[in-house]
């Protein structure tokens, strides 16, 4: 595939967590905009669940391509393309021009992307606190990857806990 680069974007506490019954634990506006700003005009692949925890008021996406993931072959998903695999997913980004699709989960697309070998850049916000739930980010070995931001937050009036923006490029990326 012709793209720049394939990326994922994710916030995950201390203990690889990342939901609890298909929602987000935490609320960080600082990380919110991260995220819009950073996947904004670039296609958003994401899977069913991820799309329905999504509330009604923001779906689809604004100002992204948003694709959905789903083995179920009569799922639809106003103002979204719906697809059936991952390799299916980048095709549609890749015909829509986008150079950089943005893998935003959930734990399930995640795993597969990763092991898949399909990531380029990882956008990680770690969130500094464990947390109780049942969705998470897979292990990756950091050895294959090179951190090349940082930006820590510190907690305040808007914010409850610490995190840190952290990008990783595969190391043979940015040498």
């Amino acid at each position: 595939m012709a793209f720049k680069r394939v990326s994922l974007i994710v916030a995950v506490a201390e203990n690889g967590v990342i939901g609890k019954d298909n929602d987000l634990i935490w609320y960080l506006p600082r990380d919110l905009k991260y995220f819009k700003d950073t996947t904004a005009g670039h296609t958003v692949i994401m899977g069913r669940k991820n799309w329905d925890s999504i509330p009604l008021k923001f779906r689809p996406l604004k100002g992204r391509d948003n694709v959905v993931i789903t083995r179920d072959k009569s799922f639809r998903a106003d103002g979204a393309t719906v697809v059936h695999s991952l390799n299916e997913a980048l095709e549609t980004a890749e015909k829509a021009g986008d150079e950089e699709p943005f893998i935003i989960g959930g734990g399930q697309i995640y795993k597969m992307a990763l092991e898949q070998n399909l990531v380029d850049r990882m956008h990680i916000t770690r969130v500094h606190e464990k947390f109780d739930g049942d969705t998470f980010f897979p292990q990756f070995d950091e050895e294959k990857w090179k951190l090349v931001s940082k930006e820590d937050l510190d907690p305040d009036h808007r914010h409850k806990y610490s995190f840190s923006f952290c990008v990783w490029d595969k190391n043979n990326l940015s040498q």
